[in-house]
């Protein structure tokens, strides 16, 4: 069976997702921004009062009895606190040596130079600390002693603060994107109306009327109106030749090519010839093929032509069938097919336009006989099951080759396993066409024997 299409989107909904995927963007953009802000402004107090606070200790050393007095001011180590609850660490180094502190604390890549402190950030006991090394010379009995002060702190508590920042920007951006979702519906709904407006009123117009569009519609839509008017021109003009050409083509195409296939046909009954009688064979074949790929032709206009124009009436499904197997004997017989018609006796009816169904019916018999193999069969049988009326068409042939009925009728597509075979690629195209304009369906599956079976399902009168 044929799987259904997925209706496209709509264009309200592509306006409305693209404003809010804007406001998505613009909601997740504020949050990073926020968060990034948020980080250096945290980064930039905490370097600035931890520099304070280095400076501050290496300021308060001093020399002492041949030795370097050290004097720890907390409340430096208090103004440190106030930034968070974050854990301080510290170390002092007097001549290359460590005296206080912390004497696994991690020493910056190169030595502090001048008085401005050196910041950097590494890794002590499992979390990551940010540091501040001063560097400093104190004269020590005539001689310059350096002394490294470095001041650690953690930056958990820190982050917390630009975490919470941040996560209150979010939830503005949230707010924000909730109040975009209605705005965005009313913005595409205002902004298709004029749109929708135009719909409405070429769908209120019949089948035959063709008139141009005068709707009053805003500038932005001048283009699409002068396009459809001049394609209802067009359609006009073409609709007129092709009720001129359906009714010509018929007689000037089929007319000739049946009595060339008659004439070959006396001739071969005529002749013992085996040579002549292959060529004439031929020649049949020939007339065969061309008069199928012309029908089928006509047959595709015609069906398309009469899609919205039917002449519905009540059909007697058994005695269409019949008479389509009849028509269809000779060229089953010139390749030795047994054709098969399995039919009730009684009427089998239902309500459509008949040329429409015969169309339908005559490809499917034509597609079996012509890809079936020679000494094969063809059954066209006819049942009712519930309230649809199945008529199928069953073959012996080379089957599907793995192809679907979506693939098979498509517009001039045709089977991979076929292609040794002449055929215009409309047959079951003209079917599907039919069945879904009769209001019914047509499905195609492979036979566990082996062949096709190819039922067009229409309603019960």
């Amino acid at each position: 069976m044929s799987r259904a299409r997925m209706a496209p989107r709509s264009l309200r909904a592509r306006l409305v997702v693209q404003l809010l995927a804007v406001a998505a963007i613009l909601a997740v953009a504020l949050y990073f921004t926020v968060r990034r802000i948020a980080d250096d402004a945290t980064a930039a107090t905490q370097d600035a009062i931890l520099g304070a606070a280095t400076t501050a200790v290496a300021d308060a050393l001093r020399a002492a009895d041949g030795g370097v007095e050290i004097d720890l001011p907390y409340a430096t180590f208090a103004m440190l606190g106030a930034l968070g609850q974050e854990r301080l660490f510290y170390r002092i180094d007097i001549d290359g040596a460590p005296i206080t502190g912390y004497a696994d604390l991690p020493l910056p890549a190169t030595p502090p130079a001048g008085a401005e402190p050196a910041f950097y950030t590494r890794p002590f006991r499992d979390e990551p600390l940010r540091l501040a090394a001063v560097g400093r010379r104190v004269l020590v009995e005539a001689r310059a002693v350096p002394v490294l002060v470095i001041l650690g702190q953690t930056r958990a508590g820190l982050a917390a603060a630009a975490e919470a920042t941040a996560n209150r920007a979010a939830l503005w951006g949230l707010g924000f994107f909730a109040l975009a979702v209605p705005f965005s519906l009313l913005a595409a709904t205002a902004a298709l109306r004029p749109l929708r407006r135009l719909a409405e009123g070429v769908a209120r117009r019949g089948p035959r009327d063709l008139r141009p569009v005068r709707d009053e519609a805003p500038a932005e839509l001048a283009p699409l109106i002068a396009a459809l008017n001049g394609f209802v021109g067009r359609l006009r003009g073409a609709l007129a030749q092709t009720e001129t050409f359906i009714a010509e083509a018929a007689h000037h195409i089929r007319t000739p090519l049946s009595t060339l296939r008659s004439e070959a046909e006396l001739a071969l009954r005529e002749t013992d010839d085996p040579a002549l009688r292959a060529r004439l064979r031929g020649m049949i074949r020939s007339a065969e093929e061309s008069a199928r790929s012309a029908g089928q032709l006509l047959d595709h206009a015609m069906v398309l032509y009469r899609a919205d124009q039917a002449e519905v009436a009540t059909i007697d499904l058994a005695a269409l069938a019949r008479r389509a197997a009849d028509g269809h004997r000779p060229a089953a017989e010139v390749r030795d097919i047994a054709l098969i018609c399995e039919v009730p006796p009684d009427p089998v009816s239902t309500r459509g336009d008949a040329l429409m169904v015969e169309a339908a019916l005559r490809n499917l018999i034509d597609n079996a006989v012509k890809y079936s193999d020679p000494d094969g069969s063809v059954t066209v049988r006819l049942r009712r099951a519930g309230g649809e009326a199945d008529l199928s068409v069953r073959d012996r042939g080379r089957g599907l080759s793995g192809a679907t009925a979506a693939d098979l009728t498509r517009r001039f597509h045709r089977g991979r396993n076929v292609e040794d075979v002449v055929g215009s690629g409309l047959g079951l195209t003209i079917v599907a066409e039919a069945a879904a304009a009769l209001g019914g369906r047509f499905t195609l599956e492979p036979l566990p024997e082996g062949g096709t079976c190819a039922c067009l399902h229409l309603p019960l009168r």
